[in-house]
């Protein structure tokens, strides 16, 4: 058997990876209301201000702020009421010396406002005055123009991930459609001689195929869309024949299986016999994962991923995600969410290595999260299915201690 292949961590892994793509799929423009996780692809800019017009945040009166000034309960100022500016209409009142007009949250002021006294601040004396309780300074309890963003602002850069947030953002300026980057395509190959489909009768030394659907389903929630493309032997020809489909159909290519060294592991060869530069990293320094393969042909990155599940999904997560982002012309990946909590176990490990161990979250009597690790070999897909997210023991670590507060990074 040959000589294990060197590994790298899985940072400077996707480090050796990332100076080789191009960060371009192409462009789509698609309504802003569906554009949720999409990356944008040029600079938005505002193209008006907003809001438009000085706006009320609270439900009171307009008033010119000077004729209130030294008014308390004990002194109050009184103002005339010269009308009310409705909802969704312009303000055609205009206020003189000591008036004012009423003002509802979100509305217009009254021409010559400069702020908003509260109602909760006033006391009605008949329908036509009130008293004003307090005083209130210039531009106190308003919204004013262009205080939101302004005309030619920018206020999504190219390469953004587009949040629900955003959306509103955008919409609010009248804006209802946006260019974002394509979604990187991502080819799936499972690979070995014991697959079957899923509805498939599994007779002896058969396992049903799971790997083509988790890793279809991670693709879809980072942003790519999965192409899965074939159930292929164990037999070289049958590998490269797909793989050569697939790097005419896709911008990211996935192997499940076949990533140790092996006689019967071709990934590494199938990927060498695919153009330059081929195979770029054999092996990180992970557990699980370790027999990851990277390589590059036809300018598209190749992932081959470990065929146990566990395996799989971990190694999914630091590599082909992030490179489905990079691909989009996303400059600032999102973070996967994360909880901190307190191990309940110990978690043995090994210096030199990252090990990611799956987790199931509870809560202590006192409230407190606590951290569960759910031990168990990578080839068991339930391992997940029982967890609720992961933790990394540091490569400088040794292992971790129960009590030990950590991070969660949440499925």
């Amino acid at each position: 058997m040959p000589e294990f292949f060197n590994v790298l961590a899985p940072d400077a892994a996707f480090d050796a990876l990332k100076p080789m793509l191009a960060m371009s799929v192409g462009v789509d423009v698609v309504a802003t209301a569906d554009a949720l996780g999409r990356v944008t692809a040029e600079d938005i800019v505002s193209p008006e201000d907003l809001p438009a017009f000085a706006r009320s945040t609270m439900d009171g009166y307009s008033v010119r702020s000077r004729d209130t000034f030294g008014a308390s309960e004990g002194l109050p100022a009184y103002l005339d009421l010269v009308g009310e500016v409705p909802m969704g209409e312009a303000a055609h009142a205009r206020l003189g010396i000591g008036q004012a007009a009423k003002a509802y949250t979100g509305g217009m002021l009254a021409q010559d406002a400069d702020a908003v006294v509260q109602v909760e601040r006033t006391q009605m004396l008949d329908d036509t005055a009130i008293e004003a309780l307090r005083a209130v300074a210039p531009g106190e309890n308003v919204v004013q123009v262009g205080e939101d963003v302004r005309k030619g602002d920018i206020i999504l850069l190219k390469g953004s991930v587009i949040r629900p947030q955003d959306i509103g953002g955008i919409l609010a300026l009248g804006i209802t459609g946006v260019a974002v980057s394509r979604k990187p395509r991502v080819g799936i190959i499972s690979t070995g001689d014991e697959l079957v489909p899923p509805g498939a009768a599994v007779g002896a030394g058969r396992i049903r195929d799971i790997n083509t659907y988790t890793i279809s389903a991670l693709t879809a929630e980072a942003g790519g869309i999965a192409m899965p493309l074939a159930l292929v032997a164990d037999e070289f020809e049958a590998q490269r024949n797909a793989a050569l489909k697939g790097l005419a159909a896709c911008d990211i290519l996935v192997f499940s299986a076949g990533s140790s060294v092996s006689s019967r592991d071709l990934t590494a060869d199938v990927i060498n016999s695919l153009g330059e530069p081929g195979v770029i990293v054999h092996g990180i320094s992970i557990k699980p994962g370790k027999p990851t393969v990277i390589g590059l042909a036809d300018d598209k990155p190749i992932f081959g991923l470990p065929g146990n599940p566990v395996s799989a999904m971990v190694v999914f997560d630091l590599l082909v995600r992030p490179a489905i982002y990079y691909l989009a012309g996303c400059k600032r990946i999102p973070a996967p969410p994360t909880t901190r909590a307190a191990l309940r176990r110990d978690i043995p490990s090994v210096a030199g290595r990252e090990d990611f161990i799956p987790v199931r979250l509870r809560q202590s009597d006192d409230g407190a999260s606590v951290a569960e690790p759910v031990f168990g070999k990578s080839n068991l897909i339930y391992t997940l299915v029982r967890s609720d997210g992961i933790v990394k023991v540091p490569m400088d670590r040794s292992g971790l201690y129960a009590g030990e507060l950590v991070d969660v990074r949440l499925y």
